[in-house]
C-alpha cells in the first residue's frame, strides 16, 4: 500500500486537492456578466502562486526521490510514465479534435461544443504556459542534477532552448485544461456530472503531472503550478463561451452545416445571423 508520507503520493494528494478548489473558486462566478477573467480567478490565480511557493522548499527532495533506481528501473512505472506523458501531448487535443468531429458529424452541438472549447482552452493556456517557460529561463531537473531547483534566469529559455524552460510544465497545463473545460461542459449538459466525471478527468491530468516528475523533465512546483493555470483556463473559456453564445469562433465552428450537392460535392454553409433574424445572411462555400 502506497503511504501518504511518500513525497510522490504526497505531491499527486497536493496536485488534486489544489485544483478542485481552484474549479470550485473560478466557476462561483458562473452567474456574473461573463468576462475573460473574474475576481474568481485572481483569488484563484493567488492561491496557485500560493501553493507553488508552499510547495518549491520540497521540489530537490521530490525530484531526487523519484529518480531512485528502484523507480527508474520499473518497466511498469516506465511504461505507465509514457502512456501519460502522451496523453498530455499529443492525447488531449486529439481526443478534443475527436470529440469536435463527432459531435459535428452526428449533429450533437454539446459534443462539438466540448471538444472545440477543450481545444481553445489548451491553446490558450499554452500560450501563457509558453511565455513564462520561455522568459523564466528555469533550469529542468535533469539539467540541473536534481539538485538546483532555484536555477532561473530571465530569458535563458529563448537563448538556450529546451533545456531551460522548466516552468511549468507544458503537458500538465494542457491535461488540466482539457479536464476542466470537459468537466464544466459536461456539469453544464448533465447536472451533477461533474462529480463523475471530475475525478476521473482531474485524476489523470495529475497522472501526467507525476509522469514529468518521474522522466526527470520538470520539478514539482512546476506541475502545481501548469495544473492551476490550466484548471483557470478551462473553466474560464466554458464560462465567456456559454455566456456569450454568439462569440465569433462558435458562430463558425458550430453553426455550420454540412449539406451534399446534387453533383456530388458538399456545401458548407456558415449562419453569420440566427436565419430567423436574417436568413440571407449566410456563407457557404462548395467543395
Amino acid at each position: 500500500m502506497i503511504q501518504c508520507r511518500s513525497v510522490s503520493a504526497w505531491l499527486v494528494l497536493v496536485v488534486c486537492g489544489v485544483v478542485p478548489a481552484v474549479a470550485q473558486q473560478t466557476d462561483s462566478t458562473a452567474g456574473a456578466p461573463p468576462a475573460v477573467l473574474t475576481r474568481g480567478d485572481a483569488i484563484a490565480a493567488a492561491g496557485i502562486v500560493a501553493a507553488t511557493a508552499a510547495i518549491h522548499p520540497f521540489d530537490e527532495r521530490i525530484a531526487l526521490s523519484l529518480q531512485r533506481p528502484a523507480l527508474q528501473h520499473n518497466a511498469g512505472l516506465q511504461r505507465t510514465a509514457t502512456a501519460f506523458r502522451l496523453l498530455g501531448s499529443p492525447g488531449v487535443l486529439l481526443i478534443g479534435g475527436t470529440f469536435y468531429v463527432v459531435g459535428r458529424a452526428t449533429h450533437t452541438r454539446g459534443l462539438a461544443a466540448a471538444g472545440l472549447h477543450s481545444a481553445e482552452a489548451i491553446v490558450l493556456a499554452e500560450v501563457a504556459g509558453g511565455l513564462l517557460k520561455w522568459t523564466t529561463g528555469r533550469a529542468r531537473p535533469f539539467t540541473a542534477g536534481d539538485t538546483l531547483s532555484n536555477d532561473f534566469q530571465f530569458l535563458r529559455g529563448v537563448r538556450k532552448g529546451y533545456a531551460y524552460s522548466s516552468f511549468p510544465s507544458g503537458h500538465t497545463i494542457a491535461a488540466f485544461a482539457s479536464a476542466a473545460a470537459l468537466t464544466s461542459e459536461a456539469s453544464r449538459s448533465w447536472a451533477h456530472s461533474g462529480w463523475l466525471i471530475g475525478p476521473v478527468l482531474y485524476g489523470s491530468a495529475s497522472m501526467v503531472g507525476l509522469s514529468r516528475m518521474y522522466d526527470d523533465q520538470h520539478w514539482a512546483s512546476d506541475v502545481v503550478f501548469g495544473a492551476g493555470l490550466g484548471t483557470i483556463a478551462g473553466i474560464a473559456v466554458v464560462r465567456y463561451t456559454h455566456g456569450r453564445p454568439r462569440n465569433r469562433v462558435d458562430r463558425w465552428l458550430l453553426s455550420g452545416t454540412i449539406t451534399p450537392t446534387a453533383d456530388g460535392g458538399h456545401r458548407i454553409a456558415f449562419a453569420i445571423l440566427p436565419a430567423s433574424l436574417d436568413p440571407s445572411h449566410r456563407w457557404s462555400a462548395v467543395r
